[in-house]
């Protein structure tokens, strides 16, 4: 039975900073949450200490997926002041190893919080006693959703391989790194430049630029420093694709034309962690209300996302050569079939 096990205030003790991992989606129905609960899952049976936060507001419910009911106070309690610390609303959530921080279910009305909120809420979750801490966001990029996702060195897109759910992540990227920039602009001395940034992007489509690298070139006619201030804004942006419900692998090739557009249009490289099939276990595990992972295990989509879990754990903190590569063969080797483009 869940539980709180947690009850005391932040401690002084020295802690390891955790790894915090921001779950994203360009729209909903991709399955974010169901991937997020799961790999929490797996990353705490592999022995790491995790906690699984639902950060979806207005919208949480991370909680299904880990089969847990909707009854505890969470993330609006602490928004409200009726919670004094995060820690102490962390919830067992019936796997070892693992605790959930859950969302507003119980408190509505957070939809769109405060600029002072949002930093006092990151600082809190960044404080908490865990070797993995996983964010599952909303769709879509509303300033809440684009805010969490940079409170970390880099996140994992959720997509699934149709065309709109593609152009729904690179929607969200792009405005991501647009995010990104005006707050570069507006702490590095280049304040004249913001609202230059602002008019290009109000401009009708036809007339704004079509890439980032066309938005550099623009905002470098007016300042030349301007360049260098987009270039930093930028750096390190590596996302972490997720493929979910894959039909078959050939599917998986899809991330080359992604990787392909992500260079050109957004001047960023993606690495790609892992492609997850399309699997009847997880309807049957929702309409039986039982987490997924535990208790589906030698299913194909548990297969797939414990090889995730490891590839976190083994690279989250490099780049991954060749991912998409990579990738599209292991797509092909989990159903014994051969790549076409390594007979």
């Amino acid at each position: 039975m869940a539980r709180n096990v947690a009850k005391s205030g932040l401690s002084t003790a020295v802690r390891p900073h955790p790894v915090i991992i921001p779950v994203a989606s360009g729209k909903g129905g991709v399955g974010k949450s169901f991937l997020t609960a799961n790999l929490a899952m797996a990353l705490a049976g592999m022995g790491h200490r995790t906690i699984a936060v639902d950060l979806d507001l207005g919208g949480s419910n991370l909680h299904t997926f880990l089969g847990l009911a909707n009854r505890y106070p969470g993330i609006g309690d602490f928004i409200h002041n009726a919670a004094p610390t995060l820690e102490g609303l962390l919830i067992d959530a019936g796997v070892p190893n693992l605790r959930f921080l859950p969302g507003d279910g119980r408190t509505p009305f957070l939809a769109n919080l405060g600029s002072a909120q949002k930093q006092k809420l990151v600082r809190y979750i960044q404080a908490l006693p865990a070797d993995y801490i996983l964010l599952d966001l909303g769709a879509g990029a509303t300033f809440n959703t684009l805010d969490f996702f940079a409170c970390a060195p880099t996140g994992i897109m959720v997509t699934t391989p149709d065309l709109p759910s593609v152009m729904g992540m690179q929607v969200f990227l792009k405005n991501h790194l647009l995010r990104r920039i005006d707050r570069r602009l507006s702490i590095n001395g280049f304040r004249p430049l913001r609202p230059l940034l602002k008019g290009l992007l109000k401009e009708p489509l036809d007339r704004q630029p079509a890439s980032l690298n066309a938005l550099k070139s623009r905002m470098v006619q007016q300042n030349v420093n301007a360049g260098q201030a987009l270039a930093d804004a930028i750096a390190g942006v590596r996302p972490r694709v997720v493929f979910n419900m894959g039909l078959g692998p050939e599917e998986s090739r899809v991330a080359l034309n992604i990787r392909e557009s992500m260079t050109e249009v957004l001047a960023i490289e993606p690495d790609f962690f892992g492609f997850v099939f399309h699997d009847p276990s997880v309807r049957r595990a929702l309409v039986v209300r039982r987490p997924f992972l535990p208790n589906f295990r030698e299913s194909m989509a548990a297969l797939n996302i414990l090889k995730i879990a490891e590839r976190i754990v083994k690279y989250w903190k490099h780049p991954v050569p060749n991912s998409a590569a990579l990738m599209i063969n292991h797509a092909f080797q989990a159903t014994g079939s051969l790549n076409p483009a390594n007979p």
